[in-house]
């Protein structure tokens, strides 16, 4: 019997909780550590029959906690067996790979017995062999090309595999190559297993493909595109030519109030350059793509998820599944070059049912023609960036800062300049607390950290970035959860090469 649903809305918070589902207590307890209460809609729907050994066809939109599903569902049961891998995840890139990985191991914190491993091309293979030899994993995560490498010379076995998921499906089932390695692993796995698939963009052309691989599934599809963008993601476009585009984005940081901000752009040398020329205009930018070495663009992912820094510029690398809760807003530099990429770029902001904010950059008549199909597929009226934004229509108050950058020259008398807020907020002064902060007018970018807290106050370290070593260090009442400043001068950007 195959079971069809059609997914709602997101609604906010529902009324169920994960204790519904009737989970190990250790899960539970790593769900409260992680700051969840209520399970989303695609959670309420997908878990319950998911830990009954379900295959499972999911799309739902980005941002709603499909990661969690597969994660929690496989770790209710798998039963770990000592030297034998239980469960496969595959995914197309090797950033994704990581994160899924990362989640594995945050939900597993009080499962102490269960193992986890990441594999992925890049890194040499023998450390992958030496492994799985020496301390084999009971879940597997990883890219195709470099798991079926494992699995062809006899490294990785892969008989007592009982859990087999794609995440990003189409990604891998779309293309041919892809597929075939996909294809070769699963028929390395026992018939007797369970198959989950998940993505926010599942056409009707792919779906067939992805029920042969699994016996009647529970498919919960968004039939109604116009249901696959975001709640709370606001969405504009500005036309310009290409050499207004660096102004623009200038201008743009500068007025925006933000925590993290992913910039798209088409290529790597585009990256690298645009992040370049935001780096010499003072703006906290990284930038990855696939021109890095595998272990770099590991340390710059890590490094922005944790807040090291606020502005990355990236590739399509990084357009899909990625998830950094801090980030309120995405800026497609160059326009993506189809409604199915512009989705899973945008949805890197808003996630979860929070508030985000799209602008993308209109240069060229292609790229209104993207944008047109963008509109007429998910039914969704995007308007031309006005003057003025309201703040709390993709942010909430008290959670970014004013400006990517900011020239203090403010006071030292008695009082200090910083930002504070979940990743940052508006420019605050706080009055009775004696400063020590030579360091604010010398132009430099560095985090405030928190160190240490009691019940009424939080000691927070001051480190600057060219360096790491801590400068000076403050307290301010309580109520205030986290703490970053930032300081640099004005540049005037020049025109990004192709």
């Amino acid at each position: 019997m195959c079971f069809f649903l059609l997914c709602r809305g997101y609604v906010g918070i529902h009324s169920s909780g994960f204790r519904d589902f009737l989970l190990k207590p250790e899960l539970l307890r790593a769900i409260v550590d992680s700051g969840f209460e209520h399970p989303s809609e695609v959670q309420h729907e997908c878990i319950p029959q998911a830990i009954l050994g379900m295959d499972v066809i999911c799309q739902a939109k980005s941002g709603m906690g499909k990661t969690a599903v597969f994660v929690l569902s496989t770790l209710q049961q798998i039963e770990p067996v000592a030297g034998q891998v239980s469960a496969i995840v595959l995914c197309h890139t090797r950033e994704l790979a990581y994160q899924i990985c990362h989640e594995f191991e945050r939900f597993s914190t009080y499962l102490p017995d269960l193992k986890v491993a990441v594999f992925y091309g890049g890194v040499n293979i023998k450390v992958h062999k030496d492994l799985l030899k020496n301390e084999c994993p009971h879940i597997v995560v990883g890219t195709p090309g470099r798991i079926l490498a494992l699995a062809r010379e006899k490294d990785l076995s892969l008989k007592n595999v009982r859990h087999f998921i794609l995440d990003e499906c189409d990604k891998m089932l779309e293309s041919l190559d892809m597929r075939r390695d996909v294809q070769e692993i699963f028929k390395m796995t026992p018939h007797d297993k369970q198959v989950m698939m998940f993505s926010a963009t599942l056409s009707k052309e792919i779906r067939p493909v992805c029920k042969r691989f699994m016996q009647e599934p529970m498919e919960i599809y968004v039939d109604d595109e116009a249901k696959l963008t975001l709640h709370g993601l606001v969405q504009h476009y500005i036309k310009l030519s290409e050499s207004e585009k660096n102004r623009k984005l200038n201008d743009l940081l500068d007025a925006l109030d933000f925590n993290q901000v992913v910039i798209f752009v088409k290529s790597v040398n585009r990256a690298a350059e645009l992040n370049k020329l935001l780096k010499e205009c003072n703006f906290p930018s990284i930038c990855i793509h696939s021109g890095m070495s595998q272990e770099e663009r590991l340390t710059r992912y890590k490094g922005f998820k944790e807040g090291q820094s606020r502005i990355l510029v990236a590739t399509d690398l990084v357009g899909r599944g990625i998830d950094i809760e801090r980030v309120n807003i995405v800026i497609n530099y160059d326009m993506p070059d189809s409604a199915d990429t512009y989705l899973h770029r945008v949805g890197r902001a808003g996630r979860f049912g929070t508030k985000g904010l799209a602008i993308t950059f209109v240069s060229s008549a292609s790229d209104s023609e993207v944008l047109n199909n963008v509109q007429m597929r998910f039914e969704v009226d995007i308007k031309e960036l006005p003057e003025q934004i309201d703040t709390s229509t993709y942010s909430k108050s008290n959670q970014c800062v004013k400006s990517g950058r900011s020239h203090y020259s403010g006071p030292v008398d008695g009082t200090i300049h910083v930002v504070v807020g979940g990743g940052g907020s508006h420019l605050s002064t706080f009055s009775g607390v004696t400063p020590r902060w030579s360091l604010y007018r010398d132009y430099d970018y560095g985090f405030v950290k928190l160190t240490a807290f009691n019940h009424s106050s939080l000691l927070f370290e001051y480190k600057k970035s060219s360096d790491g070593k801590v400068y000076d260090s403050f307290t301010i009442a309580r109520e205030y959860k986290d703490v970053l400043a930032c300081v640099h001068d004005s540049c005037a950007p020049t025109t990004l090469a192709s």
